[in-house]
C-alpha cells in the first residue's frame, strides 16, 4: 500500500511541477498556441519519466472545482492549465494540473491509463492547495485513502485531442485536509473544457 501511495504522490508531484513550469511561460506572454507545444517539465531523464506528445498547455478554457459548497475556477486565458500524459516504467497516467496567475491556488488530478475520448477511469491522485490568508497561509486537500478501496472517484473524458479541443469532461473524487483515519473528507466535483487557442 505504501509503495502505491508513493507512486500516486510521485505522479501528482510531477504533474504539479509541470504546470508550475508552464505557468512561468504563460506569465512571460507565451499564449500563441498555433501549434501543439509540449508542456515544460522537470528533467524527465533523471526521474525516469518519458514525456509523451500528448502534453498540452491550454490557451483557452475553464476548469471548475467545487468543494465544501465553494466553487473555484481556473481560466486558461490568464491561469496555467495543462493536460499531461506521463509514463513511469510500465505505468501510464493522464491528468490535469492548474495554477492561477497569482500562484495562490493550484489543483491536480490524475488517472491511470491512456487518455482518449469516451473514457471513464479511476482517480489515482489528487491535490488542491491554496492560500487562505496571512494567519493560515496554506490549505491543503489531498486524496484520502479512507473512503474505500474502489471509491477514489472517476475522471470522465467526453472529448480528447480533436481539432482545437484538448479535453472536455468531468470528475469527482474525495479529498481530506489530512491523512488520518477519522478525518472528514469532502466530495469534490469538477468540470473542464480545455482548448489549444
Amino acid at each position: 500500500m505504501g509503495n502505491k501511495r508513493f507512486t500516486n504522490w510521485f505522479i501528482l508531484c510531477v504533474l504539479l511541477i509541470s504546470v508550475m513550469a508552464s505557468s512561468c511561460q504563460k506569465d512571460e506572454g507565451v499564449k500563441d498556441m498555433g501549434t501543439i507545444k509540449p508542456v515544460a517539465a522537470i528533467d524527465s531523464a533523471s526521474l525516469g519519466i518519458i514525456n509523451t506528445p500528448g502534453n498540452f498547455l491550454a490557451g483557452k478554457g475553464i476548469l471548475k472545482i467545487t468543494i465544501e459548497d465553494s466553487t473555484y475556477t481556473f481560466d486558461a486565458s490568464t491561469d496555467s492549465i495543462a493536460f499531461i500524459n506521463v509514463h513511469n516504467g510500465d505505468n501510464k497516467y493522464f491528468g490535469i494540473t492548474a495554477i492561477n496567475k497569482a500562484h495562490t491556488m493550484s489543483f491536480g488530478i490524475s488517472s491511470e491509463g491512456f487518455a482518449s475520448a469516451n473514457v471513464n477511469s479511476k482517480v489515482a491522485g489528487s491535490q488542491f492547495l491554496f492560500t487562505v490568508d496571512e494567519k493560515k497561509p496554506l490549505l491543503q486537500y489531498t486524496l484520502t485513502q479512507f473512503v474505500g478501496k474502489d471509491d477514489s472517484g472517476k475522471i470522465t473524458l467526453d472529448k480528447y485531442n480533436k481539432d482545437n479541443m484538448i479535453a472536455k469532461g468531468t470528475f469527482f473524487t474525495f479529498l481530506a485536509k489530512d491523512d488520518k483515519e477519522n478525518s472528514p473528507f469532502y466530495r469534490v466535483e469538477g468540470s473542464f473544457e480545455l482548448q489549444l487557442k
